[in-house]
């Protein structure tokens, strides 16, 4: 375990959340033949992690059809897991956009272009695939900073995984646990930002959103490392 207490990482602890984040990353992508192909892998990347292994147990027990199904009807049906970290901050709000535009700034800074024309067309660069491939394959420290940025989206997605289901919890929501246990624990204003999203829901202009029914337990720049990520997550063309 992780486990890290600070809100500032060593390079060597880098070094140990990369792996995480690329198979974490590639498991929360749209699932694939390819992905199916790549388990070994991607497990090998990240030998007794005990958040993943009933991951990788349901991805090995179900069709490619239904584990495509049970993905879209997680998180293209449902808010509540929306796996895009601006969203829970701002809603359907206009503050979201300038948002998700200091995404692709920093994305830039660290000398990649965002391209959703290189996966999805309509592909966001808050998507936390996108942020966790861009921390593995690219600028760990930056990607450190986006994810603490927005650390109750975070803890939100993995809250609404854990409900999932009247309860009985997604497949996905090892790779939440997983990702979670490489950040800093919830403290202070963040656990109270979880707390008021749990409430209240995210904010809207135009869209009414209702709070959040479920369980508001929390949780109790090195150089770049080619690392296996998806293909379809569009972050890391050379500027």
């Amino acid at each position: 375990m992780l486990g890290f207490a600070g809100q500032r990482a060593t390079r060597h602890q880098f070094d140990q959340v990369r792996p995480v984040w690329a198979v974490c990353s590639a498991l929360l992508d749209y699932p694939t033949q390819p992905l199916l192909d790549s388990l070994p892998a991607l497990e090998a990347l990240v030998p007794g992690n005990p958040h993943l292994a009933g991951v990788f147990a349901h991805l090995r027990s179900h069709s490619l059809g239904e584990l495509q199904q049970q993905f879209v009807e997680t998180f293209d049906h449902s808010r509540k897991c929306a796996p895009y970290l601006t969203y829970f901050a701002y809603g359907d709000t206009r503050r979201r956009g300038v948002a998700l535009v200091q995404f692709k700034e920093a994305y830039r800074a660290a000398g990649v272009e965002f391209d959703p024309q290189g996966a999805d067309a309509d592909e966001l660069p808050d998507h936390l695939s996108v942020v966790l491939q861009f921390g593995a394959t690219q600028d760990a420290e930056t990607a450190w900073g986006l994810l603490n940025d927005h650390r109750a989206g975070v803890e939100m997605l993995r809250l609404a995984l854990a409900a999932w289901d009247d309860g009985a919890g997604s497949p996905w929501q090892g790779v939440l646990q997983a990702v979670c246990e490489t950040l800093p624990r919830l403290q202070g204003e963040e656990a109270e930002a979880v707390r008021r999203l749990i409430e209240q829901g995210p904010p809207a202009e135009e869209v009414g959103l209702q709070p959040y029914g479920i369980d508001p337990r929390l949780n109790p720049g090195p150089d770049p490392q080619p690392l296996i990520a998806s293909a379809k997550i569009p972050v890391g063309a050379p500027r």
